[in-house]
């Protein structure tokens, strides 16, 4: 009578599936939880701890880490010595394993959960047993995933080299299940000791194992002739909720991260941000007392780019900001949440994408690009922007308006693609300068574009993302009306910078920190 061992955290499909084994007559062996929820269900089982002969301890750490149960795994069917030991000892096979693992990521996604919460949900005997059945897959079913109970049923009536087959496919998730189990274990883990004593300041680890799971084919890449999909690193499913609207697509997916890092730097403060992202770099960007005012703003600065963009919120999308967006093609929204009547409003255009999510940010995430051979690892840049290090450098002060002014642009340029340029007043841009080999480029296109849109510069705030390695930019700038500049200072000309702005009468601080986005 061949046995079937189930231990589950997730217990979805678990009774249909083991009644149903039961039937076929398989024994039933089990722990825990999972053994009163099948007795409950009027299903005979059998203890684990009376195939080991030892209760389980400590509180049920120790519990299937025995020889009956991992000889009854690993033993093999046709090995004479193996199937002697087994007789000897008296121990008998498990042709069967289904067991999903503590939910250990799910813990620590949880906000407050502790170091000893996700101690405790790092699992070991599951993880034990599913790699000892992986490894005898030519003699058992190994199972962690309740959607393969209807393979397993199926593919028990199978010819011997089929079943032989999908056991070996089986096989094979479970091993990329548990490494990517342990991967996140490691990262966590990682994360606490980054930064202490013996790591060093901000230190990276010295392995990275990315285990990525396929949540959505995509129609092509960049361009058609690329095949393309979506892997989540979590295996958790996106970070978004798409909850109307055609498939996003890869380039859709790009602008939606840009445009969720450009609003995130205003996460949690008491006005709306709202950015309008074109090919991964803002066109427009505004902060206002609501959303559709916001939107109205960063509108203005670019309409015409603004055509098939993906447009981010920091707050709800009311009604007001709905109608705004209504008559404009947009490709995506993506909000934490969409009010009742904005949905109304917006899903009257089938296509448009909409999605919601929550700008909480994994601070301690890396960021990822690949090259050939390899890839770059960094940390995430953040989206505080401490002003600790500011100093103004020039003889004339910031005013009240221009500080504010300075404030809001220096936020807005960190989204931008260097070279990158930002004109700003009043809480909205008026020009972008993006993606220039030269800066002086950059500023050219910045007032180009505001002059375009027939925005006026005078008295407007300028922020660069890294320092002008010329007078030249500051001397562009003056001529077009700008009154302060901010920029991260460094070059070995930054006297001959000061004393430009310092000629013009314009106002400049100095950030030390630079903000280039390649």
């Amino acid at each position: 009578m061949p046995r079937a061992l189930l231990s589950v955290s997730d217990k979805t499909g678990l009774l249909p599936f083991a009644t149903e084994l039961g039937a076929r007559g398989w024994t039933l062996l089990s722990t825990g939880g999972t053994a009163r929820a099948l007795r409950d269900a009027g299903l005979t089982v059998t203890e684990v701890s009376e195939v080991t002969g030892h209760p389980e301890i400590m509180d049920g750490r120790v519990k299937t880490l025995h020889p009956a149960v991992h000889a009854g795994l690993l033993g093999r069917r046709a090995h004479s010595g193996d199937q002697e030991q087994m007789r000897s000892l008296g121990y008998e096979a498990i042709d069967m394993v289904v067991v999903n693992l503590y939910p250990f990521r799910e813990t620590i996604a949880r906000p407050g959960a502790s170091v000893d919460d996700a101690i405790e949900n790092i699992d070991i005997g599951g993880p034990s047993m599913l790699r000892s059945a992986a490894k005898n897959h030519e003699s058992v079913w190994v199972v962690i995933d309740p959607a393969d109970y209807e393979r397993v049923l199926g593919g028990l009536e199978l010819q011997a080299h089929e079943a032989a087959g999908v056991r070996r496919q089986l096989a094979a998730k479970v091993y990329a299940h548990t490494s990517a189990y342990d991967a996140a274990i490691a990262e966590y883990l990682g994360t606490l000791t980054r930064g202490t004593a013996g790591a060093g300041s901000g230190s990276l680890p010295d392995r990275i194992d990315l285990s990525l799971t396929r949540i959505q084919s995509l129609r092509y890449g960049e361009n058609p002739d690329q095949p393309a999909a979506f892997y989540s690193d979590a295996g958790a499913g996106t970070a978004f909720r798409q909850i109307h609207g055609k498939e996003l697509s890869f380039n859709n997916l790009l602008d939606v991260d840009a445009a969720l890092f450009a609003v995130a730097a205003w996460q949690g403060e008491p006005v709306a941000a709202c950015t309008i992202i074109k090919h991964n770099t803002p066109c427009g960007l505004a902060v206002a007392a609501g959303a559709a005012e916001a939107y109205g703003s960063a509108l203005q600065t670019d309409p015409t780019s603004a055509f098939g963009s993906v447009v981010a919120f920091n707050v709800e999308v009311d009604e007001a900001a709905a109608l705004l967006l209504r008559p404009n093609f947009v490709e995506a929204i993506v909000a934490p949440s969409f009010a009742p009547e904005a949905l109304r409003i917006l899903k009257e255009k089938k296509n448009l994408r909409l999605l919601e999510k929550s700008l909480s940010a994994d601070r301690s995430a890396l960021d990822f690009k690949r090259v050939r051979g390899g890839f770059l690892v960094q940390s995430t840049l953040g989206t505080e922007y401490p002003e600790t290090e500011w100093r103004v450098v020039s003889a004339r002060e910031p005013t009240t308006d221009e500080w504010a002014d300075l404030r809001f642009a220096w936020r807005a340029v960190a989204p931008v693609k260097s070279n990158a340029i930002v004109l700003a007043r009043r809480g909205a841009t008026l020009g972008i300068g993006a993606g220039q080999m030269s800066r002086v480029d950059s500023s050219r296109i910045a007032v180009m574009k505001a002059r375009d849109n027939r925005l006026d510069l005078a008295g407007a705030a300028l922020a660069s993302d890294a320092f002008f390695p010329f007078r030249d930019g500051v001397d562009a700038a003056a001529e077009a009306g700008i009154r302060s500049i901010i920029q991260p200072g460094g070059s070995v000309r930054d006297g001959e910078c000061i004393a430009a702005a310092d000629e013009h009468g314009i106002a400049m601080v100095f950030t030390g920190r630079r903000l280039f986005r390649h």
